[in-house]
């Protein structure tokens, strides 16, 4: 009598596998593949010329660092040149010029010590800028976002009526398309006629006060972070809300019988409960916010003067706006690397605490 295979056969295996799998490698695994190729010619999206292998030029391109030592304009006698601004120097156009080596550079950076400038140079620094924005926008996001879930999980965990209410109305940005809440957000932060600046002038009765949030480099990535945490916090609210639930009563129970506060339960009762789950949330959040893109592409277009410029936004823009196919896969595969890199240091260090 014929049977039918039990689970545990390979063909059971592979007939539950195979549909995952196959679409992992057409989605994901095979463009990775294109991409890794395109780095290596000058393949542009619509141009007359035919696609020319190029080697690791793209790389050389990319990666190309150089720090210059920039001495200050001096007088016959041999004094650094000043005037009301302090020590001057050349200009960059003269440095390239006493310099032919940096014809291909721009400065990414400068840092001055006494008389002497240092310059960061690259051949696009511009990928410094937004490597340096992605990481700084995940240092804002993480903690903003993360701290505000926790904060409305242990909210929405409470014995409190309209708690279902309230669950809901915390995790509705999340359902809601980033484009339109990146559009909203934009409203709300407009210079002149915003909700945020309209409510600071009510409150402090100066029809001038109120910054442009989406318009001066020191604003625009926080005010980015903020609307980022706002929209993402609900799906890590529910992520925790489990993780709260999961601890047993009885600690509690236990706690307060011991004399401890709230405070103290907290600390070492809910924290040592949620480790796992802080874990997860806290690289699935790092993870996101490498990935920033939508919310610069709607509200700033990458500025001002490139300070909300990510590396996503930078490749994105190089390979289908300016359609350098070969080079914005280049930066989109040493990004890649980047993410990989700090993906597996966080897995490092986590089995290290674990094992402590």
């Amino acid at each position: 009598m014929n049977t039918l295979p039990g689970r545990d056969h390979p063909l059971a295996i592979a007939g539950f596998a195979g549909p995952a799998l196959l679409l992992l490698g057409l989605f994901m695994l095979l463009p990775l593949l294109f991409a890794a190729g395109a780095t290596f010619t000058d393949h542009r999206l619509v141009s007359p010329e035919p696609t020319r292998y190029i080697g690791l030029e793209n790389y050389r391109r990319l990666l190309a660092l150089q720090v210059v030592e920039v001495e200050p304009l001096r007088d016959a006698a041999g004094a650094a040149l000043r005037d009301e601004e302090g020590i001057r120097f050349p200009t960059w156009r003269q440095t390239r010029r006493a310099h032919p080596g940096l014809a291909q550079y721009r400065p990414a950076w400068q840092v001055r010590f006494g008389e002497r400038r240092f310059v960061l140079a690259a051949t696009d620094p511009l990928f410094y800028r937004s490597l340096i924005n992605t990481f700084l926008f995940a240092l804002l996001v993480l903690p903003l976002q993360c701290g505000a879930a926790l904060g409305l999980a242990l909210l929405v965990n409470q014995r409190i009526a309209g708690r279902v209410f309230f669950r809901t109305v915390y995790f509705a940005p999340v359902v809601t398309s980033m484009v339109v809440a990146a559009i909203v957000w934009s409203f709300m932060l407009n210079a002149d006629r915003g909700m945020i600046n309209e409510l600071l002038r009510a409150v402090t009765g100066d029809p001038n006060v109120g910054p442009d949030w989406l318009g001066e480099p020191r604003y625009a990535l926080p005010a980015i972070a903020i609307m980022s945490a706002w929209q993402g916090a609900g799906f890590q609210m529910l992520v925790f809300l489990a993780g709260l639930q999961s601890i047993s009563p009885e600690l509690y129970e236990a706690a307060t019988l011991m004399g401890a506060n709230a405070w103290q339960r907290f600390v070492h009762v809910t924290l040592p409960g949620l480790r796992n789950t802080i874990v997860f949330v806290v690289v699935s959040t790092l993870l996101l916010a490498f990935g920033l893109f939508t919310q610069v592409d709607v509200m700033t277009q990458g500025g001002p003067l490139d300070s909300t410029t990510t590396v996503v936004y930078h490749a994105v823009r190089t390979g289908f706006r300016q359609q350098d196919i070969g080079y914005g896969s280049t930066i989109a595969m040493v990004f890649f690397g980047i993410v990989l890199l700090v993906a597996v240091l966080q897995r490092v260090l986590v089995a290290r605490g674990e094992n402590a």
